[in-house]
């Protein structure tokens, strides 16, 4: 990345290695991703083409740097000491063992380092703000400086956060609150710079995400589940190759806008047998918010989506509002949604926006839908500008559902900027309320045994 990522004074650490005596090595095999062989040879080469990355077979318990699992000790310092020790070893697996409840603020991870919880293990994110440093982040598509998400990383080479523990950010229910993003918009008018944007101290307040790997590469996400979500659950931003594998997020109405997983301007992602719950989108994939989305100009591209169980209360697969860098090739395959889940796709951006969705693919994907199976809108929060966004092509394959609350498909371009192409091919959609189908300035509609209702189209 350019030198706007420079700015380590924003999230500096550095803390001593502990001298204690590494524990015998294990053998650390390659992670093994399960996707199956996908319809399209464009996604198989996503797949292929995802690094994921392989640590050193050395181990750091954090309990051999002073944490201690009780549930009300601060191992803020200790989890430090040992994700320093393991990088100073040349990278490894820093251990949260399993059995009880370790209490933290944000852990910052580093090259080469894999944070691996065991099963039984409990991170306890804590309710002291002043734990939770200042880093340059994303608000909402726009760069800032806020506190920093329970997990992250900057510019590091890679990681890991695997294993079958949970991480719970209850606690943080008392300063992770705000959705002040108008202070930055003003910010952004004035050309503030990025690292001049700062958040906290400003008398405005806005939530941090809960894991959070900024312009870094090659980063893994396993296993874990997240729970007690105040904001973005998974929020990988200006990353290259992430994998989420068999990951489950928080499904509760708690809180709002906590996405399953949100990947922001993001090149090679998988994301494969997750169970994806939320308070919003099951995923939501971004690149920016308008005038800063266009000064930054990068856009979120070739991801795959398989096997997994959508249970949030909006899109299963949703594209924007922050799209202005542009979303392009995206795959789903074999997706159960269930719930109330409004949509199986959702598109929207409008004018102010700008950005595109280009080359958005569905297949197999099942279930409940609370509104339609498609919504696409151009002109979504009724906001206008000079940037017209570009829609299409979108395809829609081997789908099917058991009931939607509206229509089948609701998808609009505008008469300035149609949709690049609708095709539909081998769905059976059960249980519509409503058969008739909105599709308004739409070029290249094409259904292909395709039935409504039992109806063909």
């Amino acid at each position: 990345m350019d030198g706007r990522f420079t700015r380590r004074q924003l999230i500096k650490g550095g803390l001593a290695v502990a001298a204690v005596p590494l524990l015998p090595a294990v053998a650390s095999a390659a992670p093994r991703i399960d996707v199956p062989t996908l319809p399209w040879p464009a996604a198989n080469d996503i797949v292929a083409n995802t690094t994921i990355p392989v640590f050193p077979d050395r181990r750091f318990p954090i309990t051999g740097y002073g944490a201690k699992n009780d549930g009300k000790t601060d191992n803020t310092a200790a989890i430090a000491k040992a994700i320093d020790a393991c990088v100073a070893a040349g990278g490894g697996h820093v251990i949260v063992p399993g059995g009880g409840s370790f209490l933290t603020g944000a852990i910052r991870l580093k090259s080469n380092v894999d944070l691996h919880l065991e099963a039984g293990s409990v991170l306890k994110f804590s309710g002291d703000a002043a734990k939770f440093p200042n880093v340059l982040t994303r608000y909402e598509g726009i760069e800032c400086v806020n506190h920093s998400p329970m997990i992250y990383a900057y510019q590091e080479k890679n990681i890991g956060l695997t294993g079958s523990g949970t991480l719970d950010a209850a606690a943080t229910s008392s300063w992770n609150k705000g959705s002040d993003r108008a202070y930055l918009e003003t910010l952004v008018a004035k050309g503030t710079p990025p690292e001049k944007r700062v958040v906290p101290g400003s008398g405005h307040t806005m939530r941090s995400a809960f894991v959070e790997p900024y312009a870094c590469e090659n980063v893994l996400i396993q296993g874990i589940t997240l729970k007690n979500s105040m904001f973005w659950q998974l929020h990988p931003t200006l990353c290259r190759n992430v994998t989420v594998d068999g990951v489950s997020t928080d499904p509760s109405t708690a809180h709002s806008n906590t996405d399953g997983c949100d990947p922001e301007s993001c090149d090679h992602v998988v994301i494969a047998n997750c169970t994806l719950g939320a308070h919003d989108d099951n995923i939501a994939i971004k690149s920016g918010r308008d005038a800063d989305g266009r000064r930054v100009n990068v856009p979120c591209q070739n991801l795959v989506v398989v096997n997994c169980v959508m249970n949030g209360n909006w899109g299963a697969i949703t594209c924007g509002s922050e799209q202005t860098g542009g979303i392009r090739n995206v795959y789903a395959y074999k997706l159960t949604v269930k719930g109330d889940t409004k949509f199986a796709l959702y598109v929207k951006s409008n004018t102010l926006r700008g950005g595109f969705s280009e080359n958005i693919n569905l297949d197999s994907v099942s279930g409940t839908f609370a509104r339609n199976f498609v919504y696409v809108t151009s002109t979504y929060n009724s906001q206008t500008g000079s940037y017209v966004p570009s829609f299409g092509p979108f395809t829609i394959s081997n789908c099917s559902s058991t009931k939607i609350a509206g229509k089948t498909f609701d998808v609009s371009g505008l008469s300035n900027a149609h949709v690049h192409g609708f095709a539909v091919a081998n769905s059976t959609f059960k249980g519509v309320s409503d058969t008739s189908n909105t599709l308004k300035y739409v070029d290249n509609a094409r259904f292909t045994n395709v039935t409504v209702n039992g109806k063909p189209i």
